[in-house]
């Protein structure tokens, strides 16, 4: 689990939190018109943006920033390598009973191609092709946040302007204005706020997950195609050693 997600997100809320809490008139950052504004008109135009699907799919996109999944890059090398000793001793149909025990699906498909004697060309067209649309989906989450992230200070600041013309028909009382200056300005405030702590922070780091959860694949994909040409292991291991930093590559035997 990573919980980078959630602490970065409750601490930069806690210290705005913490800073209007300090300070005079907090009781004026609680306006629930302006909240309604804000989330309400970001999630309608949302919808207007994207399949219903995709916007209740919102939740699994969510998870994809906390619990992210997959196994370390170097254990899947030491994986790897063990295959490809196990397949020149033994024989590719040897790995069979290894690809039924594995939990990832893309890594078991490209096994089970592997054992099945395709051709590396069918093996990477395939497993290519995969790869393109684990990127595809996660480019729409992304996307998704993109656009709440663009529209939720738009319609924040279609709340002050609500705020204004309602505050200007009472010019007449001059002591109204600058309270009503201020609760005008929180839907800005409410706007910018999920904006810049909530939507696009999620879209940046899903597309950091996508590129990470994409060059594993590659390694994957990669390692598969030097299991299937017969590769040497030390030449496997030498190969996908790019795919982690030099101090966590596994130790040549």
């Amino acid at each position: 689990m990573d919980f980078a997600t959630l602490f970065g997100m409750f601490a930069a809320l806690g210290l705005i939190g913490y800073s209007i809490l300090t300070g005079d008139g907090a009781d004026t950052f609680l306006n629930v018109p302006s909240l309604v504004i804000v989330v309400g008109g970001t999630i309608g135009a949302t919808f207007v943006c994207f399949p219903m699907k995709t916007v209740f799919g919102v939740i699994g996109v969510l998870r994809k920033t906390i619990l992210p999944g997959g196994t370390d890059n170097t254990e899947l090398i030491t994986g790897l390598e063990a295959l490809s000793k196990r397949a020149r001793k033994e024989g590719l149909l040897s790995l069979q009973a290894a690809g039924e025990s594995i939990d990832d699906e893309f890594y078991k498909k490209g096994l089970l191609l592997v054992v099945d004697g395709q051709e590396a060309d069918t093996i990477e067209t395939i497993l290519g092709t995969e790869v393109g649309s684990i990127k595809a989906r996660h480019t729409v989450g992304a996307e998704l946040f993109k656009a709440m992230g663009t529209y939720a200070p738009a319609f924040g600041m279609i709340g002050t302007i609500i705020g204004l013309i309602q505050m200007l028909q009472t010019m007449n009382d001059p002591s109204s204005i600058g309270p009503s200056m201020a609760v005008a300005l929180v839907t800005t405030f409410y706007g910018a706020l999920l904006s810049n702590v909530v939507f696009l922070p999620l879209a940046v780091k899903l597309e950091y997950r996508s590129k990470v959860e994409v060059a594993q694949k590659n390694l994957i994909l990669e390692g598969l195609l030097s299991i299937h040409a017969g590769d040497n292991p030390r030449i496997l291991v030498q190969r996908l050693g790019s795919y982690v930093a030099p101090s966590a590559r596994p130790a040549e035997q």
